[in-house]
């Protein structure tokens, strides 16, 4: 490797193999976030739904939806303490996103008027790609220091706008022109035979999720456990201690007064970026916008971003994480006031290139800096707060959304409500002193550290952590 490239991977934060192995999980699971939830799956379950009708079938596929994001909001908790006290993380990130790679490309066999089956497979990917979220942002302090995790979560993200992108580009070529790729093409074809473009884009989801997970699975080692998770005298159950950890773990999250923070104003703040993310097709479709225009713009955002979410990763670092957050929300606002206004195919590309310009940063950023405020020994169970708070996210502000289309039949005063949520997450964001955050964090980790030293000169020397 030359040094330039050295230097340039270095900046980047993808200069070893686990972290561009960690990077890279970004860019499989991102084909499942952009076809199955955004772009493809949506309009064809309304296909295969349609003799429900379009209410019922919308209500069916919310409930679906709501279901799966309940069942991992659950179930996060107790697996990371798991994660934690057994040293599982990769494990568990491995399972997830295995289960979802499999899901996904079983969509593959739903044809039309399959629409329970649609919901049960859209439901366990859903489980999946989120359950193995958890688990992959809890490595992220594990893999980078504490000085990249800014870079190494912006690259993370860049990488999966590039690899949703080139999938879904490589979808929207078969289905729209499916001669070309020796697909039935005509007049007179079956429902098997016309549905089949569509169909292949999931299985080419769950095979692209599968590849690009192993070199995750090769290179990235699994996190040590934690070495104050010794459990009390005679416990036994892992469900006991599972909940015990649990409970302490929520009244630390309170002691770290910056993460505790940090996660309230995140949790404001990204109900309004997911809702956008959630309801802009729909918003367009509902003023009549072309669905070539949408789906483009779509595919659009993918590559567009690709630059502004490692900028946003090298601008952190010189002008410091959170004022990068806090522009991004200023783009957001701008943003909801602009689509109260829009009228025509170009304002929406344009919304689309200012999303573009902030979303990947963002989240990613946001992602690093409550990494930055935890304790490393402990990253999957902070975590799993971490990843409720974006499950409730995703049901709270659509929640709004429909409640203010209730209460004034105007979905442009409903897009114009979401402006609160970037208002409010900013304000809770200037209470948090970030720095004051991860001197706690730092302090926390390197006791921990103390605690396993003594734990292994305590022990008898055929049990003490040997390394070759």
């Amino acid at each position: 490797m030359t040094s330039g490239t050295s230097g340039w991977l270095q900046r980047l934060a993808l200069d070893s193999p686990s972290k561009r192995a960690w990077a890279t999980y970004d860019w499989a699971n991102s084909a499942f976030w952009v076809i199955v939830i955004t772009a493809v799956f949506p309009p064809y379950y309304a296909h295969v739904a349609d003799e429900l009708g379009a209410d019922r079938a919308q209500a069916n596929f919310a409930w679906g939806t709501a279901i799966a994001l309940a069942v991992i909001a659950v179930a996060a908790p107790l697996l990371g303490t798991l994660a934690d006290y057994r040293a599982m993380k990769k494990k568990l990130l491995v399972f997830f996103a295995f289960l979802g790679a499999v899901a996904s490309g079983a969509l593959f066999f739903v044809q039309p008027g399959d629409w329970m089956l649609a919901l049960i497979l859209f439901g366990v990917a859903n489980i999946g790609a989120s359950g193995s979220v958890v688990f992959y942002d809890a490595l992220l302090p594990h893999v980078a220091k504490r000085d990249e995790v800014d870079r190494l979560s912006t690259s993370g993200f860049a990488l999966g706008y590039v690899g949703g992108g080139l999938l879904l580009g490589l979808s929207i070529l078969w289905i729209k022109f499916p001669g070309l790729f020796g697909l039935p093409t005509g007049e007179g074809l079956s429902a098997s035979e016309s549905t089949l473009p569509v169909r292949l884009s999931f299985l080419a989801v769950g095979v692209w999720w599968f590849l690009f997970t192993l070199p995750l699975l090769l290179r990235v080692g699994e996190p040590p456990r934690d070495p104050s998770a010794e459990p009390a005298s005679g416990q036994r159950s892992l469900l006991g201690i599972a909940f015990r950890r649990l409970g302490t773990t929520f009244h630390e999250l309170r002691r770290y007064r910056q993460a505790f923070l940090f996660l309230l104003a995140f949790l404001v703040y990204n109900d309004g970026i997911l809702t956008i993310i959630r309801m802009a097709t729909l918003y367009a479709t509902s003023h009549e916008l072309s669905q070539g225009v949408v789906i483009g713009t779509i595919l659009g955002i993918q590559f567009a971003a690709v630059p502004f979410a490692f900028l946003f990763g090298q601008l952190a670092s010189r002008f410091g994480a959170k004022r990068l957050i806090f522009a991004g929300l200023a783009v957001y606002a701008l943003i909801t006031v602009r689509a109260f206004f829009i009228k025509t195919d170009v304002d929406f590309i344009v919304l689309g290139l200012l999303v573009a310009t902030v979303q990947g940063g963002t989240q990613a950023l946001s992602r690093s800096v409550f990494a930055s405020l935890i304790p490393a020994r402990k990253s999957g169970e902070f975590f799993a707060f971490f990843s409720i708070g974006e499950k409730f996210a995703g049901v709270l502000g659509p929640s709004l959304y429909a409640l203010i289309i209730g209460l004034t039949d105007s979905s442009r005063i409903a897009i114009l409500s979401i402006l609160f949520f970037f208002v409010a997450g900013a304000l809770l964001l200037t209470r948090v002193d970030i720095e004051e955050g991860r001197r706690t964090a730092r302090a926390m980790d390197e006791a921990g550290q103390s605690t396993k030293k003594g734990l292994d000169q305590a022990a008898p020397p055929s049990a003490r952590t040997t390394r070759t």
